[in-house]
């Protein structure tokens, strides 16, 4: 199934605006980070398994265990802090 991909921020600045991607039936938002993560080094770096990176789906908060849909979009982004 089709998907989109957006980056935001950091994540945005390294990666660029976004991307679309193939992923099977039945899979998750972690399984498109880790798709991503095996794409390229910087995909592997910005996306590392030890950075906190957020995750949406369909402009929703998200865990990475949500299941995805045809169409779907996926946001990734580093965590935000105020003060």
């Amino acid at each position: 199934m089709k998907i989109s991909i957006r980056y935001f921020a950091s994540l945005r600045e390294a990666l660029g605006a976004g991307e679309a991607l193939d992923m099977p039936e039945g899979s998750t938002v972690g399984d498109v980070r880790d798709r991503l993560i095996a794409r390229s080094g910087g995909h592997a770096r910005a996306l590392a398994r030890d950075r906190a990176v957020r995750c949406a789906l369909d402009q929703a908060m998200s865990a990475e265990q949500a299941t995805l849909h045809e169409g779907a979009e996926v946001a990734f982004f580093p965590p935000v802090t105020g003060g």
